[in-house]
């Protein structure tokens, strides 16, 4: 990893961003920055080339056609013929580069390799793999898709490789390798609350799931391994929670079975969901229980439902509400009023679309989502008052929820200043994803914080995260009665239209810089359901998300 950083340090150093502004350093004591034509430059082909005191010439500028081309043929030639330090010697990480190529056919026992590069877009080539996979005496054929990148070095000028782990397969991030052999975790079937078996050709949504299931799962349900072709996680996938991926199986091994609590009409419904609308995803879970029904992303690549680590925006408010409500700063009929506008600390505080209400109570702010009637309690708080209500009464930010795969519990920092004041809206530092916001709902439902779970914990006896505390019964009304406020004639009337019985829902718009539209986000309950969802970058949560968490609720 030294060499790796030390020449990716080398090869990738651009320009420093200080203050949002670019300071170009350009060496050499009192020179300034010039471009010179000729020696082995033209004019016309949109580079130049800078000389010093030693007459070393770097070309800059954009890349050509051909120096693209000539740059993705050889690097494909080399690895073709199985020269991994000839083509690690043509990208700009030649350690790693050379490293991942060599184990390309040491560790996953890939050979026979054919690559043929597809049509050039700007500097960036496509190129697809056909090859075999060979181990003791089984082998099986292997074909994907993949691209790569040229870039200009800096220091030198040559075009180069961009050097990552997923040019050699997607899948791999950087610090993956691929690894054919006997499968350290044997395989696993999973199944459904009503002995369905589960596959990601049944349910796309469930590959991240299943291979957490098995990651858990495969050693004590009986299984026995078979040979396999597998991305081996990295220190840095490890630490994002990313489980081992099987991509080829050589032979199957025999697998164990794990029982888990999804409803099938339930996931049925929320893949349907998920499937119509683009980077959405959602949670069901039972608040009696804590049994999670349900879990679906428009994106099968990776389990936002589970994993995700976004700004919930105005859902965090039922938490913020739940400290308010117990710290006695104010009662949901109490007059409380939301500026359009509110200083703290030097930042200034809009409500969305400018609005504010004079003379209103705090129900009518939470049911409209108005921002500053939250932010301004601010100076009334500690730094930490929200931080320790998520922990003890929702479970949240504690890194300790045991679900039987790989989740992120929620980050609720404790902060100050603005950024406290933001965190009171779900912003600033507050990290959330819809299991963790279902999570919440189903709190309010049942007054108790149950640690959702996808596989009962009498399977493999591991302990489930409990709550310090429980809310007062007075607050679980006032929370209740603030969301039912919300459901039936706030932000998310629109959407809960049609949904009957006890229901209660809170929206939230998330921004996120760089992004035109919000994420959009919904969080509701209706009697022993409780679901949330997150459609990022579609805009406010109750034309968004709130349409899908309604859908599922209402098959209750």
């Amino acid at each position: 990893m030294g060499n790796r950083r030390r020449v990716a340090e080398r090869r990738k150093t651009g320009p420093a961003v200080i203050g949002g502004m670019i300071a170009v350093v350009v060496g050499g004591a009192g020179l300034g920055a010039y471009a010179l034509y000729g020696h082995g430059a033209s004019a016309d082909d949109g580079s130049t080339s800078a000389s010093a005191g030693d007459h070393k010439h770097v070309k800059t500028g954009p890349l050509s056609a051909t120096e693209v081309q000539t740059t993705a043929t050889t690097f494909l030639t080399s690895w073709k013929a199985g020269k991994a330090a000839q083509a690690a010697a043509v990208t700009n990480d030649p350690t790693a580069a050379g490293a991942l190529l060599t184990g390309y056919t040491k560790d996953a026992h890939i050979t026979g390799v054919a690559l043929t590069p597809g049509t050039r877009t700007g500097d960036k080539v496509p190129f697809s793999v056909k090859g075999t996979v060979a181990y003791k005496g089984i082998s099986t054929s292997l074909t994907y898709a993949s691209s790569l990148t040229v870039v200009r070095d800096k220091e030198t000028g040559k075009p180069l490789v961009d050097w990552h782990s997923s040019v050699v397969h997607p899948d791999l991030k950087d610090g993956d390798k691929l690894v054919t052999g006997e499968a350290g975790t044997p395989p696993v079937k999973a199944y459904d609350r009503d002995g369905g078996e589960l596959t990601t050709a049944k349910y796309p949504s469930l590959g991240p799931v299943l291979d957490g299931l098995r990651e858990k799962y495969g050693k004590i349900a009986g299984g026995k391994a078979g040979i396999e072709l597998d991305v081996v996680r990295g220190k840095a996938s490890q630490k994002a929670k990313l489980s081992d991926k099987t991509l080829l199986t050589l032979t199957k091994g025999t697998p164990g079975k794990v029982t888990t609590t999804l409803n099938p009409a339930f996931q049925a419904a929320a893949e349907r969901q998920v499937a119509a609308k683009d980077r959405s995803s959602v949670v069901v879970v039972r608040p009696s229980t804590g049994e999670i029904l349900a879990v679906a992303n428009h994106n099968p690549g990776f389990n936002v439902a589970f994993q995700g680590s976004l700004a919930p925006g105005s859902t965090m408010k039922v938490v913020t509400s739940t400290m308010l409500f117990e710290k006695g700063l104010v009662k949901p009929d109490q007059s409380h009023p939301c500026p359009k506008k509110y200083k703290l600390a030097g930042w200034t505080f809009h409500n969305d679309d400018n609005s504010e209400i004079k003379q209103g109570s705090f129900k009518l702010a939470f049911g409209a989502s108005c921002n500053n009637a939250f932010i301004n309690f601010a100076p009334k708080l500690k730094n930490s008052d929200l931080t320790t209500e998520a922990q003890q009464v929702y479970g949240l930010g504690m890194n300790n929820w045991a679900i039987g795969v790989p989740t992120f519990d929620g980050s609720v920092p404790v902060q100050s200043g603005a950024q406290m004041g933001a965190s009171l809206i779900g912003q600033g530092g507050v990290r959330m994803n819809p299991l963790n916001m279902a999570s919440v709902s189903a709190t309010v439902e049942s007054g108790v914080f149950r640690q959702p779970y996808l596989v009962s914990p009498d399977v493999d006896h591991r302990t489930l995260a409990k709550a310090s505390r429980t809310m007062s019964s007075q607050t679980q009304g006032w929370l209740k009665e603030v969301m039912r406020y919300t459901a039936g004639y706030g932000t998310a009337a629109k959407a809960m239209s049609g949904v009957s019985g006890d229901v209660g829902a809170k929206t939230g718009s998330a921004e996120v810089d760089g992004q035109k539209k919000p994420n959009g986000w919904f969080t509701a309950y209706r009697g022993d359901l409780a679901a949330a969802g997150v459609v990022q970058a579609g805009g406010h949560g109750g034309d968004t998300a709130g349409p899908i968490v309604a859908a599922l609720l209402k098959m209750g």
